[in-house]
């Protein structure tokens, strides 16, 4: 049986960063998973070193499930939050 994409996810599953031209300009992965048996909820701290400054926008993608769009302020202060399912 395959499971659902989001149950594929899991620490070490791969993050890339894109700049606005969609070219990748870092990668990384997820991390520190949690669980929340209440809700079934799971969630993932991302840790993606060594992305460039100075772009004016920045896509996410997490394992090719799409990607989300970050300004390079939000970028840097750690504003990303994607939700799946």
């Amino acid at each position: 049986m395959a499971w659902p994409t989001p149950f594929r996810l899991r620490e070490g599953t791969s993050v890339t960063v894109y700049n606005a031209a969609g070219s990748v300009v870092a990668t990384g992965a997820l991390s520190n998973s949690s669980y929340d048996e209440d809700s079934y909820n799971c969630s993932f701290d991302v840790a993606v070193p060594d992305v460039p400054k100075g772009e004016k926008l920045y896509k996410v993608e997490v394992s090719h499930l799409g990607t989300l769009q970050l300004t390079s302020k939000e970028a840097e202060n750690g504003e990303f939050g994607g939700t799946l399912g």
